[in-house]
């Protein structure tokens, strides 16, 4: 594989790794994990509740730092609740052995971050959250902390992914708009492409009364991570309606899902991430769980109009949002090689052919 394009490794070759002793666990990967170009990792054993967050940096491991700032241990083997407001440090049961020419990212799953959960992954040695080096060897470990509800998670719950790559393979905005004419990536013309695709918000739908997102309620129950359908939607959210202008103040600290105005595609030979909005443009947090896999709205595989569904954040005052104003980018990058099963086809991918979307442990 070290001769190999540079690119996205898709669930095949991520499939190779694990075979090949690069990705190991005490027990046995399961099929499920293994995503169109990532990989589900699962929390281990117990959670460390810590007084700050932190990073190891270039000349420490995590466990050299964790006695200093862990302030008790939590068994997670039959479960336990994380408290809002809290940091907890988890290892996780996956750990790396990566090739010299592999490195890898990791983000929030789709549903974590749409509870408003904040997972990033550390390494040993690390000195950036999310970022693991080429050729790693050792642990992993995430940080988790809920910001809205709290949540019930145990030994195997399913939080974060990983994305392993070789080289560079991001497409330039040129290449970006060579593929967009020949396999559209959003269906709003004409498509907006600065350091990647830009998205839009939408806040009109289909017109008054029409739902165009929801607030998180604070003070809810316990939401379990682990369980579909299990939680009443009303219980936990406030759903928002179009009336008068199509606009949105955000209250700071609230947590709002809200959805793309664009459909975006992903095209099985792409893979994307949802990455930070420019702080010139507004002081609001967009998308914590970044990944889009191949085929992603993709007609074939039943997505043809997937929106991209937006986990929402002021920050420190009120902020006005307007239907159509900018809100994220999409950085897309090249497969390594196009996936067999794309996402959608028959591998229970929950958001395909989306439209406004809440997490799914809501009925």
């Amino acid at each position: 594989m070290s001769s190999a394009p540079a690119g996205i490794l898709p669930a095949h070759r991520i499939e190779d790794l694990i075979a090949r002793g690069a990705i190991q666990s005490p027990d046995s990967v399961e099929g499920d994990q293994i995503q169109p170009a990532s990989l589900d990792i699962r929390l281990g054993s117990v959670a460390h509740r810590l007084r700050a967050s932190f990073l190891p940096g270039p000349h420490a491991t995590v466990l050299d730092k964790l006695d200093r700032l862990k302030l008790h241990t939590i068994d997670l083997s039959e479960g336990a609740v994380l408290e809002t407001g809290c940091v907890y440090l988890v290892p996780v049961l996956e750990r790396l052995a990566l090739p010299a020419h592999v490195s890898a990212s990791a983000n929030p799953k789709s549903s974590t971050g749409r509870l408003d959960v904040f997972t990033r992954v550390i390494t040993d040695n690390g000195a950036a959250f999310d970022t693991i080096a080429a050729g790693y060897r050792g642990p992993l470990y995430v940080e988790i902390s809920p910001r809205t509800f709290p949540v019930l998670v145990r030994r195997g719950s399913r939080l974060s992914q990983i994305r392993f790559r070789t080289g560079d393979a991001r497409l330039t905005d040129d290449e970006l708009v060579d593929l967009h004419e020949t396999t559209p990536l959003v269906d709003t013309d004409p498509a907006v492409f600065e350091n990647g695709l830009t998205l839009s918000i939408d806040l009109k739908r289909d017109g008054p009364g029409s739902l165009v997102g929801y607030r998180a309620k604070r003070h809810s129950a316990v939401i379990d991570v682990d369980k579909k359908g299990a939680h009443d939607m009303l219980d936990f959210w406030e759903p928002i309606l179009a009336r008068g202008e199509p606009s949105l103040v955000l209250d700071p600290d609230e947590f709002y899902i809200l959805v793309s105005r664009e459909a975006v595609h992903v095209p099985p030979t792409t893979a994307a991430e949802m990455v930070a909005i420019d702080p010139l443009v507004g002081e609001f947090r967009v998308h914590y769980a970044g990944f889009f896999d191949p085929g992603f709205g993709h007609a074939a595989a039943g997505g043809s109009g997937s929106r991209a569904v937006l986990e929402v954040r002021s920050h420190e005052v009120p902020f006005i949002l307007d239907h159509g104003q900018t809100i994220g980018r999409l950085v897309y990058e090249r497969m390594q090689e196009e996936p067999r099963t794309l996402y959608g086809q028959g591998i229970g991918s929950n958001y395909q052919a989306q439209g406004l979307k809440l997490s799914k442990h809501f009925r």
